[in-house]
């Protein structure tokens, strides 16, 4: 196999390929047009404009659930505010940070440090003083009369990586600024985020607010189809296609981003199959593939808490249609008790199942019992395969 290898890489350069530009259906592309979010976008615009005047911007806090064209937006939003920024003379820059990504964002010296190299200023990756990345980064920023859009997204893993208390120093830096101002603008996938903040870095952070709701079907199906005219030849995609994918991401909470995905993640099988076109049953395979990939990946990236609470989950939501919060919580306890884990609060490992629904994982709805206050009843994803998870976290965490 190892001696074929030239020849099966001349056969693929050779071959005809099914896609016109690939990058199209890709995560990192940037649309001129973002469809369905007109309101959105004209809400950021009108937060954001007075920077092209020099004044400063109120902090601004975005969200909704994934796949609903938060990023996409902030990003088409802020690179036209930019773009006239620069033709006018306007002092303005922004800086976009995935707090996702290790190495810049797990920890408050690193965010900093990083913030501080993105203004011009040369700081290691560890040794110095959190006090003294801070004082460097002020005098980067400093120095010069002007405006920054700081951009955090996925601020939510920020705040739980870094704490509280950087969203609050954040929030509070413009006081320590003579010249420049600085502006954040958050952006989240978790929709009780805020809630849980430190109440001072709630009243600072959240001044103004834009909410993204999920993408209805044939939204998401309009949104295909641009996108699909791009990215593939004519007549590559047979009938329903657009459809098909359409009907799972409605599916999935609205999310346009994972319908996309499928749509690529089906062509590229089409293509290593020598199909000419992407059927149905290419989609089928591509959202089976995606699923179980996703799932993995989730659950292997978990602290070993929520791979409790999940495992708690799916052991009492097994034989059951659906459970309650005290039902998990239960088994929760007696799990930690045999893991050696301390047991988190009712309330936190709620806030956790509400995470997994995030997900997509499992499917968990808020209900008033009345006087005895409210709960969530949860139901298993029906199209989660609960053995292979379940082996999955019994490996996990060594049950």
């Amino acid at each position: 196999m190892q001696k074929g290898l030239t020849n099966f890489f001349e056969e693929y350069l050779a071959r005809d390929t099914i896609f016109a530009e690939k990058k199209a259906i890709q995560s990192s592309y940037i649309p001129s047009i973002i469809s369905h979010r007109d309101e959105q976008i004209n809400q950021i615009a009108s937060i954001i404009a007075p920077s092209l005047k020099s004044e400063r911007v109120s902090n601004l806090f975005i969200y909704g659930k994934p796949g609903t064209g938060k990023t996409l937006s902030v990003k088409h939003t802020t690179s036209k505010l930019l773009e006239l920024a620069k033709s006018k003379g306007v002092p303005l820059s922004t800086i976009y940070i995935n707090c996702k990504l290790k190495k810049v964002a797990d920890t408050e010296y690193r965010l900093i440090a990083h913030l501080a190299r993105e203004c011009g200023k040369d700081v290691p990756d560890t040794g110095l003083p959190t006090s003294e990345v801070y004082r460097m980064f002020f005098s980067s920023i400093g120095a010069s009369e002007k405006t920054y859009l700081l951009i955090l997204d996925e601020i939510d893993v920020l705040a739980k990586k870094a704490g509280d208390e950087i969203l609050y120093n954040l929030t509070r830096i413009n006081e320590e600024l003579k010249n420049a101002q600085i502006s954040l603008i958050g952006i989240s996938n978790d929709l009780v985020f805020v809630d849980n903040l430190d109440p001072r870095v709630k009243s600072s952070l959240s001044e103004e607010e834009v909410v993204f709701p999920p993408y209805n079907a044939p939204q998401i199906q309009g949104i295909l189809k641009e996108r699909a005219q791009l990215a593939f030849k004519p007549g590559v995609l047979a009938e329903g296609v657009i459809e098909k994918c359409a009907a799972y991401a409605a599916r999935e909470h609205g999310d346009a981003r994972r319908a996309l995905e499928v749509l690529r993640v089906a062509g590229e099988l089409a293509e290593r199959g020598n199909s000419p076109t992407v059927s149905i049953s290419h989609i089928d395979q591509a959202e089976e593939k995606i699923e179980k990939d996703r799932i993995s990946h989730i659950i292997s990236t978990q602290p070993k808490q929520y791979q409790a609470i999940l495992y708690s989950v799916l052991q009492t939501a097994e034989k059951k249609e659906h459970v309650f919060t005290g039902e998990v919580y239960e088994f929760y306890r007696a799990l930690t008790a045999k893991t050696g884990l301390r047991p988190l609060t009712q309330r936190r490992v709620s806030d956790v199942i509400a995470e997994f629904d995030m997900f997509g994982i499992i499917n968990a709805k808020v209900i008033s019992k009345g006087r005895y206050g409210r709960t969530r009843e949860i139901f298993l994803s029906p199209h989660l395969q609960t053995e292979n998870v379940t082996l999955v976290l019994q490996k996990a965490l060594d049950l």
